[in-house]
């Protein structure tokens, strides 16, 4: 994977190809950022990069062996290790090492670019149901994968996707290898969540920082994928520097996703308003059995509406991204939205999608947000 073919980010890919460039190598660094970002793209383009022995004009040759190896995510230098669980049918007393499932790594990475969630990940591996991890097997293998010398190129290197995922025995056994390596042993770990890593860990290892992705680079996108540069430009401001979430709203615009996601929206507001708690029950139930994905994106699209609704109450309509049916019915539900409930609401919502990603149980999840959410919105009056 070369540099080139990552969209955007051109300031980090200019940092980290004159950190190579001037000999600042660190042995242990930490991406961080959303996955809609690039992060793991970028990680893997920067390993591509350190292993080619041709690189020129600001990228890796992308013809030699070491290029054509990593680009196939089969270079004997080049190490993953992600999250992964027993998938179903299989024996629970099986080792799950990242190794097994190496052809389903290579083939979501080439066909996504690296852009994918982690639950599109777990789905791949049919393991959706259950949380993935990274065990003190795969500390061990690690260990055991370090400890022989390079094949082929100038460095070894493991690249950790999603290191949160690591138990705290696993993280605890690497510790020493990653403050202390081999000489011309790399890690480079891409993290969502880099808070709940060990400080132990954190403290091993430079942060890089992805950002967002530019609307000017999103807007592009879009149009590349058919669209007007107006819908273009709509679905890069909704999608707020994710290429995942620009994605699904421009599958979303030839589906019923987003109409169901907004009529879900309405029914909620409408009974909690009329603190009409049975049919909330009933709401919360029809929720619950809805994929992880439809019920982090209701929960995203509700975000939204509420963060517009909040726009138009403090009269600032003008940088609300409201159309049709959503405009209407926000118009009339904007008053609801107000300094006294706005970030409780948002807060609710937020909680909802952590609980859903660390595989809460939905018939809990939305029964109780249900009926919070009735109490914000009830008692008030426009």
């Amino acid at each position: 994977m070369q540099f080139k073919a990552i969209l955007g980010q051109d300031a980090i890919k200019a940092h980290l190809m004159r950190s190579v460039e001037a000999g600042r190598i660190s042995h242990a660094q930490l991406f961080t950022g959303d996955a809609g970002a690039g992060t793991l793209p970028l990680a893997i383009a920067y390993a591509q990069y350190l292993n080619c022995p041709h690189r020129h004009d600001g990228d890796s040759c992308g013809e030699c062996p070491s290029c054509h190896q990593i680009g196939q995510l089969a270079h004997p230098d080049l190490h993953f290790v992600v999250p992964v669980n027993s998938p179903k049918g299989k024996s629970s007393g099986e080792k799950p090492l990242s190794s097994r499932f190496m052809p389903q790594w290579r083939e979501i990475v080439t066909r996504t670019g690296g852009y994918f969630s982690e639950q599109q990940w777990y789905e791949a591996i049919e393991i959706d149901n259950k949380q993935g991890n990274i065990s003190t097997f795969e500390a061990d293998e690690i260990i055991r994968n370090l400890s022989f010398k390079a094949f082929e190129s100038e460095y070894k290197i493991v690249l950790i996707w999603l290191p949160e995922r690591m138990n705290v025995q696993a993280a605890n056994k690497l510790l020493k290898i990653i403050e202390e390596p081999w000489e011309k042993t790399l890690f480079l770990m891409v993290s969502e969540s880099p808070e709940k890593l060990l400080p132990t860990i954190l403290s091993r290892t430079q942060s890089i920082h992805i950002p967002g992705l530019e609307p000017d680079v999103l807007t592009a996108y879009g149009q590349s994928k058919g669209l007007s540069e107006t819908e273009a430009s709509k679905i890069a401001r909704l999608s707020r520097g994710s290429l995942l979430e620009a994605q699904r709203l421009i599958g979303a615009l030839h589906s019923n996703e987003t109409q169901a996601s907004f009529d879900y929206f309405v029914q909620l507001m409408r009974l909690s308003y009329e603190n009409r708690h049975m049919e909330l029950l009933e709401w919360a139930e029809t929720v619950a059995s809805l994929g992880r994905e439809e019920q982090k994106n209701l929960m995203v699209n509700s975000i939204r509406l509420i963060r517009d609704s909040y726009m138009m109450t403090a009269g600032l309509s003008e940088i609300s991204f409201l159309f049709g049916k959503e405009y209407d019915f926000c118009k009339r539900f904007a008053p609801y939205v107000n300094n006294s409930n706005v970030e409780r609401l948002v807060a609710e919502m937020e909680l909802v999608i952590r609980q859903i990603g660390q595989n809460g149980n939905p018939k809990i999840i939305f029964p109780h947000f249900a009926l919070t959410i009735s109490k914000l919105i009830g008692p008030l009056k426009p």
